[in-house]
């Protein structure tokens, strides 16, 4: 398996080949603060199974924790934790360009989420804006 993709300017796009060790959502609040949603999507790739154009700008989050961005446009891209996930790298599944190529496997750090997300799944939806 292969997977592509970039943030919403162009200017970094990255590969990842292989299956994912995981494939999750994120409810931590870092994660939330940092990309300013409710929930982030994760797929962890050893490292050496990313390739990437473009430079994303670093920011450490935490003591040992890197978000990487575009510089440009903003785009959350990568996370990277030695601690945690040595030798891996954590890759932002909304930057994917075929967004059905990794489904979510799991949901984590549901501890942290809003108590309004059990309800997500009952919430009206349109396909596109309401009338």
């Amino acid at each position: 398996m292969s997977v592509t993709g970039r943030c919403r300017c162009g200017a970094i796009s990255y590969a990842a080949e292989g299956e994912p060790v995981h494939n999750a959502l994120c409810h931590c609040s870092d994660c939330r603060r940092s990309a300013g949603a409710p929930v982030v999507g994760w797929a962890l790739f050893p490292r050496e199974r990313v390739s990437v154009s473009g430079e994303p700008v670093s920011y450490e989050s935490s003591p040992g924790v890197v978000r990487q961005f575009c510089g440009r446009c903003g785009t959350g891209l990568f996370y990277v934790n030695e601690s945690l996930f040595p030798g891996q790298v954590d890759i932002q599944t909304g930057s994917l360009d075929e967004p059905d190529a990794l489904p979510p496997q799991i949901r984590i750090q549901t501890a942290d989420a809003p108590r309004w997300f059990a309800e997500f799944g009952v919430l009206p939806t349109f396909a596109r804006f309401p009338e």
